[in-house]
């Protein structure tokens, strides 16, 4: 009995070594620290014009499957498209461009009836399109945030396109750590936000 007992003993403290040593060669957790697109620095000012009589629904631009994803893309060399390791966007960065356009017409204030696509509510006019580059670009020359958007104004009653026009705006970097990358896309959407929202007013007051 008592031999019986230390043949267990023994076989339970070797499944209990080969356990902690299995536990303590497992890899460690990836950190990952996760950022939202930075807050416009400079925001659109109100505007004093009148408010328009039309409806608008701001939908996420479709996007490839390296850009529509959390990653934040950074193209180091050619054609090579990678990622900063440890740190992803909030949201796949369609959702970011049309967050952000969303608090631009929000802050100009004309168009009163504004929505999304996650809500899908009717509206007069839908912009959409495609994002075709949101990421930082190197290339042999100094690091710059590009991001290309090819915006579309479409007439949600018959689906006619109205306007389309392709916007793109490149902000250098001064500092091409994480922090200082994130703060180079928010200076670029500061950029973008009105022109986009300039050009779809300019478009659908025309067809009224």
């Amino acid at each position: 009995m008592t031999l019986t007992f230390r043949l267990a003993g023994s076989l339970l403290l070797a499944a209990s070594l080969s356990l902690i040593s299995a536990c303590s060669i497992l890899p460690k957790p990836e950190v990952v620290d996760v950022y939202r697109l930075p807050d416009a620095q400079t925001p659109i000012a109100a505007s004093q014009g009148a408010p328009v009589t039309w409806s608008l629904r701001l939908d996420k631009p479709m996007a490839s499957n390296a850009l529509n994803s959390q990653n934040i893309a950074v193209i180091p060399e050619g054609n090579l498209v990678s990622n900063y390791k440890g740190a992803r966007w909030s949201d796949p960065a369609p959702a970011l461009l049309r967050n952000r356009l969303l608090d631009a017409f929000l802050q100009d204030g004309r168009i009163k009836a504004l929505s999304t696509d996650d809500s899908n509510l009717q509206s007069d006019y839908e912009l959409g399109g495609e994002l075709l580059a949101f990421q930082t670009h190197y290339n042999g020359k100094s690091p710059e945030v590009i991001v290309q958007y090819n915006a579309r104004l479409v007439r949600s009653s018959d689906q006619r396109i109205i306007g389309s026009k392709r916007f793109e705006v490149r902000q250098p970097l001064t500092n091409p750590l994480v922090p200082g990358v994130v703060a180079g896309f928010g200076q670029a959407t500061d950029t973008l936000m009105p022109q986009v929202v300039q050009w779809v007013l300019q478009q659908g007051q025309t067809q009224r």
